[in-house]
């Protein structure tokens, strides 16, 4: 039975969407609606004992009678997305967490570009069916190397946005691919953009917006992984909560650490992309190697994640 902090849901229906990607369709176990979510919103999915995985919303938020996501199976997968491509069918029952937003959408934007590539066309799409529901104006590109990885092609095909959408593919010819010096060249005040996807594809897009002048608060991400180095000078870590005074060596983590000594950390991504282990800081400089927190919130070093970031000065009191 699942806890008061989480749902119990089921699996009514699995597509492939794509190579290598999978659509699954949650509603409650209960038969009940379920809670209403904002676009750009995600849960946490339990998978196993130990494997809790974020995926994105990608469905009308104006539907709380179900939840949709879209599964890649990661090449380099730590065992999240190959479990749910290898044993999640339809009926089965599992637990996920309330619907929560890192990804929020500017609602009274004159207009908006959505970027979405790969499997980042997953918070993209529900963005999409909010600003078709507000009547605001929109594009959304989708980039995806072939059509056969593209998710959701039937889907996007029948939106009452169609008119809005543009697909890119790598294998196709020059003049239809994503090119930043056509499509963000020219920033406006009253437009914003969000952008989702591998590593490289947001690197693109967000350097390209910097290159043509785009004001850093008109630009939206969401990773899905980074690739972070954890490592570094040792320090000491002080637990005021529980107490504890242990040393961080150069190749362990605070979260690794503290875990070891019998310290409660929650954790999800390890890579410093969801949040879930950002503690709050009491004393001491954290050296932030996150892609959760925004500039500012960094500035502030009132909290830090756990899983990757380490210290600046010798000593961090964390409230743990």
């Amino acid at each position: 039975m699942a806890t008061p902090e989480l749902l119990e849901v089921k699996i009514a229906r699995r597509l492939d969407e794509a190579e290598g990607i999978v659509s699954l369709e949650l509603v409650s176990v209960s038969g009940t609606g379920l809670p209403a979510f904002e676009a750009g919103s995600h849960v946490d999915i339990h998978i196993a004992p130990g494997i809790i995985r974020q995926y994105s919303l990608c469905n009308d938020p104006r539907e709380t009678h179900r939840y949709l996501f879209g599964i890649l199976r990661e090449p380099q997968s730590r065992g999240g997305s190959s479990a749910i491509h290898e044993g999640f069918s339809e009926g089965r029952t599992l637990r996920i967490s309330q619907p929560r937003n890192n990804f929020k959408l500017k609602e009274n934007a004159r207009h908006s570009i959505l970027a979405g590539g790969g499997i980042g066309i997953t918070p993209i799409l529900c963005m999409a069916w909010r600003l078709q529901t507000l009547g605001a104006s929109f594009e959304l590109h989708y980039c995806a190397r072939s059509l056969e990885r593209a998710a959701f092609m039937n889907t996007l095909k029948a939106v009452p946005f169609a008119d809005a959408v543009f697909l890119h593919l790598d294998d196709g010819p020059d003049s239809q691919r994503f090119a930043v010096d056509r499509y963000l060249a020219k920033p406006d005040p009253g437009t914003q953009l969000y952008t989702c996807g591998p590593g490289g594809f947001m690197e693109y897009v967000i350097s390209g917006a910097k290159r043509f002048g785009w004001d850093d608060g008109h630009v939206h991400v969401e990773y899905f992984s980074a690739s972070v180095d954890t490592t570094g000078a040792a320090f000491t870590v002080r637990a005021a909560r529980s107490g504890l005074s242990l040393t961080i060596p150069a190749d362990k983590t605070i979260a690794e650490v503290l875990l070891a000594n019998h310290v409660e950390v929650p954790l999800s991504c390890e890579q410093g992309v969801c949040g879930t282990c950002l503690t709050r800081v009491l004393e001491g400089l954290p050296d932030h190697r996150d892609g959760y927190q925004t500039d500012e919130e960094k500035a502030a070093n009132n909290q830090m994640t756990l899983c990757c970031s380490r210290a600046r000065t010798a000593v961090i009191v964390l409230d743990i």
